[in-house]
């Protein structure tokens, strides 16, 4: 038995067991299998046998540690109410490999952006970057679309997490409260097929105008592409030689 009254010998509180066994069956939930998930041979990236069983992190309690505290108290007395907490507004909150997520809920993007950056306990006046996330399994929160904020004034970073289904991907875009996302959320646009409602000019910066789909999802189907150069051609994944 530590000092603290933890040790081998202890037993941990009824309610820390229920976490740990839900979490133990998120995980038998939370299975991928090769490098991009795919569930056939094709994979010849040298990971296609790679079995992953990850567990989805539960929601973060109070309090969070670090200066994560400090950007909640703030957030939820820049929203209004301080007994509302965040409101609607955070879906969820999660503290992971030193990291503060917001998982905000995208008809509130815009506003917690704009608190964000504006109220000067805060001050995040630097969005670092978009990118997408494609998780299939994830049931009416297919698409996920990630910001990295960062206070230069208090020295501080925090991510945002948005969430939208494959049937609607339309998520607000951020492009007017942080001008770095222009690019960015082209990019997400070109290779998810996130749509960043209220961008001026969301184009595909990195495929050509005409291709068809979003290849960085997870169910692009991966294929041969033909290649002008001495009569030679790219076969497709299963076609090509397997490295096992």
């Amino acid at each position: 038995m530590t000092a603290n009254g933890t040790g081998p010998d202890s037993e941990a509180p009824e309610q820390d067991k229920a976490a740990v066994a839900g979490r133990d069956r998120l995980a038998e939930q939370v299975k991928r299998t090769g490098m991009f998930g795919t569930l056939t041979t094709g994979d010849t990236s040298g990971y296609g046998g790679l079995k992953v069983r990850r567990p989805v992190p539960l929601p973060a309690q109070r309090p969070y540690g670090s200066y994560f505290d400090a950007i909640a108290d703030a957030l939820t007395a820049a929203l209004g109410d301080p007994q509302a907490g965040f409101g609607d507004a955070i879906e969820r909150v999660a503290v992971e490999h030193g990291e503060l997520t917001f998982h905000v809920r995208r008809s509130r993007l815009p506003e917690v952006a704009s608190k964000l950056r504006d109220d000067p306990a805060l001050a995040f006046e630097l969005c670092l970057g978009v990118s997408g996330v494609h998780y299939p399994a994830d049931t009416g929160r297919e698409l996920h679309a990630v910001y990295h904020l960062a206070s230069l004034r208090h020295n501080r970073r925090l991510r945002l997490e948005v969430s939208a289904p494959d049937a609607d991907p339309r998520i607000p875009s951020l492009a007017e409260i942080y001008p770095t996302c222009d690019w960015h959320e082209r990019e997400t646009w070109d290779f998810f097929g996130i749509v960043f409602d209220g961008h001026q000019a969301l184009t595909r910066i990195e495929m050509p105008d005409d291709w068809k789909g979003h290849p960085q999802r997870k169910d692009y189907p991966l294929g041969g592409i033909p290649v002008e150069y001495r009569g030679a051609t790219i076969p497709p994944p299963d076609e090509r030689r397997s490295y096992e």
